[in-house]
Order: C-alpha cells, then structure tokens, then sequence
C-alpha cells in the first residue's frame, strides 16, 4: 500500500478483543510494508555492522604496510557507505509510510464506525475521548507500526554483529554474546512502572480534553451566566495535573535512557581491558582489537532501538486499547451474536407505517405526525430508536417499518429509510452548495427547500458576508459547525439539508427551537406542505408546530398516552396541556376550582 493509493477501498473488519490483539492485527494487514523496510533496515544495519570489519582490516593492512590490502580496504569502505546511505534513506521512506498508512487505516476505521453509530456514538463514549482516539491515539498506534520494523531489523543486526564476533574473535566474540542480551533486556524491568506513569498521564490528558471540549462547546453560555474564570480555573487545575503526571513520566523514561547509555559503555570498557591483556600476551592482533571495539561501539546505535520499541508499545498499547473499544462498538447484535448493522449488500429500503413496539407510537405512512415527551433527553432517545439505533436497554424490540425491523436492515438501507435530524445538527465547512449537495431522492430542489425552511434571511446574510458583491449565495463559505450564523440560521440551513435528502420517512427533533413563533409558523407550514404525502415524524412541544399535524401522539413516562388532534387533546388530556401550555400544578389547580365554580352556578341557576 503506498500513500497515493489511500484511502482504503475497505479497512477491513479489525480484531478488537484486545489493544494488543488490535496492534497484532494492524500489523499483520501492514505485513507488505513491514516487510519492505526490514529489508532496507537490514541493508542498513549489516552496512553499519561490517564497518568494523573494514576498519580493523584496514589498520591491520596499515600496520602490516600493505598498499593493496589497504585500497581493498578503502573500497570496501565506500560500498559500505554506499548501503547505509541507500538503505537508511529507503528504511525512512517505507518506514513513514507504514506510519501514515496504519493511521490512514485507523482513522477510516473510525470514521466508519461514526457513520455508522451517528449521535448514539457520544452517549456511549465521551466527546473528549473520541477526539482523543482520532488524534493523539492514531498517531501513536502509527509511531508503533512505524518503529516495529525498524526494531526488528535492529535486532537482527545485534544478531548478525554477535555471530560475525564469534567467528572473527571467539576470545572477545563471547564477551559480546553474553553482554549485548543483558543489554537489550536490562530495561524490562522498569517498563512496568514506566507504561503505569504513562498511563496516568493520558488519563490525566484525556480527561483535560474533555473538559476543554466541553468548556468550548458551552462557552457562550458560559459567557452568558459568567462562568468563564470558573471553568478556567478547573481547566487550568487538570492542566497542571497532567503537567506533573508527564514530568513523572519523563523521569522513568530518563532513567531508562540512562539504563542504555551506561550499561553499553560498561560493556565497551570491559571488552577494551580485556582486549588489550589480550593483544599485549599476543592472543589477537591490534586489527582485531579495533575491529571488536568498533563493533561495540556500534553497537550502541541498533541497541537505541530497543528503548524506542518499549516506548512506542506502552504508549500505544492504552491507545489501541481505547481505539478497540470504539471500535468494538456496535450498532445491533442479533440474538445469534452476528453483526446485522455492519455494511453490506443492500436490502431493498421498506415502506409504510412507522411503529415502535416499546412505547407503542404509531406514524402512518404518508401522515404528518408530531410526538409530544415531557422529558426532552426522552425524545431524543425515542427519535434515535425511531432512526434504526439500537434501544439502551437490551431486550427491548426493534422499530418496524412497515413491518421490517429497521435493526435488521444493512445501515445503508436504514439511513435511505429514515432520517433523524437531532436538537443540535451539525454544518460542516464549505460551501451552501456543498452543505446541500447529499445523497437524496432527487425529488426535492435545493432552492425548494431553503424556501420550506425560511432560509430567505440566510442566503441574504451569506451575499452581504461574500467578499464579491455578485457571489451566489450559494457559492459562500459556511465557517466550521457554521460559527458565522445565529443558532436559528444554523437550524434551519440543517432543516433544507435533511429535506433535501427526501428520506421515506423523515424524523425531526425540535426543528424550530432557535426561531421566532413568526418564523416558526412559516417553517411549520413549509415542512408539512413539502413533505405532503411523505411520512414526517416531529418532536416538539410547539403548539405552532402541533396545530398543524395530522396526528399527535403523547408519551408520557415511555408509552404512548393519548393520540388525537392538539385541539382535542388540549381539551381532554390535563397531562398533554401542561407540557405544551408549561401549565404548573398550582395553575391547573386554580383552573380546575375556576371551573367547578363555574359549573356550580349553573347548577344554582338552573335550580
């Protein structure tokens, strides 16, 4: 796989039993890669280990005065330098290109399962988690993959050094052999405590993320109520807590570090001392001494790669264990154990009423119905269960679709089948072209839809932003999450974008919470006459909104408690009223005694 050809046709399905089982797996997929740069890192390792074998042949040829053996000598030397050049430069470009595509990988990984879990993704795993998975995580699963084949060609080159000694100079060759294991393995023991401190600080890390996410996201109403120094100072508070986890951190590390630099030079005494007793009682030669002490010394660059393989695993590990763990999360598991909402060849999208066993709410095909809840978070779970998301609690039965669980469909075909629109949709960056330009039914035109939404002081404001004063509005840039826009240009820009989509059935929750009741009934009037025909489903509270549907249905306490008309149900269901009017128990106290003395003066009249 080379970078050009990213991104993947298909990722692949990742084992995510474990983080380390997941780092198997993505290494097995980079298996070609990982290949190709062991094969240049050999070239390159075996290039820096025969200099040593030069320079002792060399000066041992000096010392011999052998003009011939010393040119030999010489242009070995260049070949040499020749293979480490070439292989050094091709062991970075495979080698950064393991990196990029294993966190390519990761990363459409991620964005798959996104797609696939939708808003139901942040109920399950905290924001700041997920942006942590997507950025820090990815790059460190990266470094590993990256590191690995570099260490494996190291290793193999300590190896190669270790038998060319033996064979060379079997007297210091064992000195080596015994020495360079107890030097690779010297660090094992303080990776435990090392990857623990680690793992503290990305905790500590994630958990500051999320606060800044979340102080970000509510800033200005933070703003509005004054908060701002408050949840500063708790920012700067867990800032300061990751602060001093990193420099406990560092410590372990730098005394790792340490451990790599002292004991090598350790050994690199131990074999000059023993090496020079030895060519002073003429056991080997001075070329053989060089030759053995330059080995050593080399030795030191593949052993670096050992503390760099320990700190790539302990920071990747925990990374790969939490990126499993989104990953590991599924949209439905049917009662076989099987993944039905993994993507798949596509089933024919179903048609007719929308039904959901659980609560017993019932949407008609073709009608526009609108669902009263009096506990906000509970409409926005029952509009996620009406969208083909699993229910929270297990057990409980699919949403039909003209009696096809939506569950049970390929997620392509659920998505074609109904769209859910939640209280706060997103805008990307990019043009309003752009932003309308989404897989729909052709049936809906943009320009009719931003009319059904009363986007009218929306294309006005996106003309007067334009730096061209003749730019089609619909050519203007939309800033991220549509920043440039007021709360009710952004909702209704994302309400023309899910009617343009033109789903079989189309969910919204609180579409008109950010306008004004003059635009509001103008949206209202808009929605239900371009969706005439088309099964709606609106959560709202909105009398505006109420008045105008076919068919409402109340929920109250997770089933369906009454069904009829707003009119109707305002006269009939004291439960209904207080949620639309915002009626108190004290008001419909005084109301209810208002009438029954109203009642009782008939009663007095009439006698």
């Amino acid at each position: 796989m080379q970078i050009r050809d990213l991104p993947y046709t298909d990722p692949g399905e990742p084992d995510v039993r474990s983080g380390p089982r997941f780092l198997y797996w993505l290494g097995r997929n980079q298996l070609g890669g990982q290949l190709k740069a062991l094969g240049w890192g050999l070239l390159q390792q075996c290039g820096i280990a025969g200099l040593p074998l030069t320079v002792g042949f060399a000066v041992q040829a000096a010392v011999d005065r052998s003009g011939n053996r010393l040119a030999l000598a010489a242009g070995l030397n260049v070949l040499l330098g020749v293979a480490i050049a070439l292989g050094e430069m091709m062991l970075h470009r495979t080698a950064v290109t393991n990196w990029i595509t294993a966190a390519a990988r990761v990363q459409q990984l991620l964005a798959r399962k996104t797609a696939e879990l939708g808003s139901v993704l942040t109920r399950r795993v905290a924001a700041g988690e997920v942006v942590a998975v997507s950025t820090g995580d990815v790059e460190k699963i990266g470094w590993f993959v990256e590191a690995l084949s570099r260490f494996a060609a190291a290793a193999a080159a300590l190896v190669i050094i270790c038998v060319g000694l033996l064979i060379y100079a079997p007297v210091l060759g064992v000195v080596v052999a015994i020495g360079a294991p107890v030097l690779a393995l010297a660090v094992l023991p303080l990776l435990p405590r090392a990857t623990k401190r680690a793992d503290i600080q990305r905790e500590k890390a994630g958990r500051a993320t999320e606060l800044a996410s979340d102080t970000v996201a509510g800033l200005r109403v933070l703003r509005g109520i004054g908060g701002e120094e408050l949840f500063l100072g708790r920012y700067r508070e867990a800032s300061q807590e990751v602060r001093r986890a990193a420099v406990r951190s560092a410590r372990m590390w730098s005394l790792i570090s340490a451990v790599q630099v002292l004991l090598p030079g350790l050994l690199l005494i131990t074999v000059v001392l023993y090496g020079a007793h030895l060519a002073l009682a003429g056991r080997i030669s001075v070329g053989e001494l060089v030759t053995v002490y330059s080995a050593v010394t080399l030795m030191m660059f593949p052993l670096q790669h050992f503390e760099e393989i320990a700190m790539a695993y302990s920071f990747s590990r925990p990374s790969a264990k939490r990126a499993a763990r989104v990953l590991a999360l599924q949209r439905v598991t049917d009662p076989a154990g099987t993944d039905t909402g993994s993507s798949g060849p596509s089933a024919a999208v179903p048609s007719g009423d929308l039904y959901d066993p659980a609560t017993g709410l019932l949407a008609p095909e073709g009608r526009f119905t609108a669902v009263v809840c009096g506990d906000p978070d509970a409409a926005g779970r029952l509009a996620d269960r009406l969208g083909g998301h699993p229910a929270e609690s297990a057990g409980e039965s699919s949403v039909l679709l003209g009696g096809v669980a939506l569950d049970g469909l390929a997620l392509e075909s659920a998505r074609t089948a109904v769209l859910v629109q939640d209280k706060d949709p997103v805008l990307l960056s990019g043009t309003l072209r752009e932003l309308l330009d989404v897989p729909s039914s052709g049936q809906v035109e943009a320009a009719d839809a931003l009319a059904a939404a009363q986007c009218g002081d929306v294309l006005e404001a996106l003309a007067q932003a334009s730096v061209d004063p003749g730019q089609d509005p619909m050519a203007t840039r939309i800033t991220e999450r549509g920043r440039s826009l007021s709360g009710g240009q952004r909702q209704r820009l994302a309400l023309a974008r899910s009617l343009v989509t033109d789903p079989e059935v189309l969910v919204l929750d609180e579409p008109t919470s950010a306008v004004d009741s003059h635009t509001e009934a103008r949206v209202a009037d808009g929605i239900k006459r371009l969706r005439a025909g088309r099964t709606t489903v609106v959560f709202t509270s909105s009398p505006l909104l109420l008045d105008l549907a076919e068919r409402i249905v109340f929920v109250h306490e997770g089933e369906v408690a009454s069904v009829g008309v707003h009119r109707e149900l305002v006269r009939t269901d004291a439960r209904y009223r207080a949620v639309v009017t915002r009626e108190t128990d004290e008001e419909e106290s005084k109301a209810m005694v208002r009438k029954t003395a109203q009642a009782m003066e008939k009663v007095e009249e009439s006698a």
